[in-house]
């Protein structure tokens, strides 16, 4: 399943939201070295309740505007 991301680096509060057919993920780390990607990875694992393994991000690696997919299993 690929998923349209919509990632908010900085925050104060890790959060996962819907906004129309997106989803809009709120990280505490800075968008540097990966930090932010691997927050995004942990926190989308968590809201779909399957391992950080299952949560690949397709592209946007060094954008806001990102494309994962959940492998299912």
């Amino acid at each position: 399943m690929k998923i349209q991301v919509k990632v908010k680096p900085n925050s104060r509060t890790e959060k996962v939201s819907q906004e129309g057919n997106s989803l809009i993920v709120k990280v505490k780390e800075p968008p540097k070295e990966g930090k932010a990607n691997q927050a995004v990875i942990k926190l989308l694992a968590e809201h779909f309740s399957v391992s950080q393994s299952q949560i690949r991000i397709l592209s946007g690696f060094r954008s806001r505007n990102k494309i994962a997919e959940v492998v299912e299993r």
